[in-house]
C-alpha cells in the first residue's frame, strides 16, 4: 500500500497509473467506508449514469464536458478492476490487454494483409469475426438484455445483417413498415390485446430497422422529437396559465389551435 500512496501524491505518476492508485488506496482498510462497501452490482447504477452523462456531454458539442466525464467514466472502470484484483480474478492490465488484442484480430485489414474497407464491410467484418473465432456462440450474443428497447432493436438488426440477413435497401423496410401497420389495425378491429402488443413490437423493430438503413440513429431521432414535443407543450401550458383558465375548460380543438401556433413559433 505505500507504494500505492507513493503514486498517489507523485505528480510524475502517468494520469491513468495514478487513478488505479487510487482507487488502491479508497478501498484498502485504510481506506472509504462507503468504497470498500461497494460490490460490481451496486457500482452498476453509477456506471450506466456516468455513461449517460458522457452521451449527454457528446451531444452538447462541449469539449469541457467531455473531459470531465470521461474521466468520471474511467474512474468507473477503475474501481471496477479494483475490485476484481482484489479476489485475484483480473487487474485493469488484463482487461486492457484483452481489449488490445481483440482490436488486431478485429482489423485483419489493417494490421494484417492491407486492404481498402468501407465503414460497413469493417462492421460486417467485426461480426464474422466474432462468431467464427468462437468469441461469441451467437451473432446476437453481444447484445446486452439490458439495453434500451430501441436501442437493441437498432443493433440487432446490425449484427444480423452484418452476417447476410438483412432487406437490400430502406425502401424494402418501408414494405415491412406497411405490412405490420396492416397487421396492427387488423389486431386492434379483434381486440385481443397479447397480439396488440406484440404486432406494437414488430412495427417498432421494423421502425429501428428503416432507421438503420437511413442511416439514422433512432434513439437520438426519438430524442429530438420528444424535446422538440417538450418544448411546444411548455407553450401550451403557458399560454393555458397566461389565460386563468384550466385544461380542463378548453376544449380539444381550442388547445389544437394554441398547439400549432406553438409549432409555426419554433419554426
Amino acid at each position: 500500500m505505500p507504494d500505492f500512496k507513493r503514486k498517489v501524491f507523485d505528480r510524475e505518476t502517468p494520469p491513468f497509473e495514478r487513478l488505479v492508485a487510487i482507487m488502491a488506496v479508497l478501498r484498502s482498510d485504510d481506506g472509504c467506508a462507503w468504497d470498500r462497501k461497494q460490490t460490481h452490482k451496486s457500482l452498476l447504477p453509477y456506471l450506466i449514469e456516468e455513461a449517460y452523462e458522457v452521451v449527454e456531454a457528446v451531444e452538447s458539442g462541449d469539449d469541457e464536458m467531455l473531459r470531465e466525464e470521461l474521466g468520471d467514466l474511467a474512474c468507473q472502470i477503475a474501481f471496477h478492476a479494483q475490485m476484481a484484483r482484489e479476489k485475484g480474478a483480473f487487474d485493469i492490465n488484463d482487461a486492457l490487454e484483452s481489449i488490445n488484442e481483440k482490436l488486431i484480430k478485429r482489423h485483419p485489414h489493417i494490421f494484417g494483409s492491407k486492404r481498402d474497407l468501407s465503414p460497413k464491410q469493417v462492421r460486417d467484418q467485426w461480426e464474422k469475426i466474432k462468431v467464427e473465432s468462437g468469441e461469441k456462440e451467437s451473432v446476437l450474443a453481444g447484445v446486452p438484455r439490458s439495453m434500451p428497447a430501441l436501442l437493441m432493436a437498432y443493433r440487432i438488426g446490425e449484427k444480423a445483417g452484418g452476417v447476410g440477413f438483412d432487406w437490400k435497401n430502406a425502401e424494402e423496410v418501408f414494405d415491412k413498415v406497411d405490412e405490420e401497420l396492416k397487421e396492427m389495425r387488423s389486431e386492434l378491429k379483434s381486440g385481443d390485446r397479447e397480439k396488440l402488443e406484440e404486432e406494437l413490437g414488430d412495427l417498432l423493430f421494423a421502425l429501428a430497422s428503416l432507421a438503420r438503413k437511413l442511416e439514422i440513429d433512432p434513439e437520438q431521432s426519438l430524442k429530438k422529437a420528444l424535446e422538440k414535443f417538450r418544448s411546444r407543450f411548455s407553450v401550451l401550458e403557458e399560454t393555458v396559465a397566461g389565460s386563468g383558465r384550466k385544461f380542463e375548460d378548453y376544449t380539444l380543438d381550442e388547445l389544437e389551435e394554441i398547439w400549432q401556433k406553438s409549432k409555426s413559433r419554433s419554426r
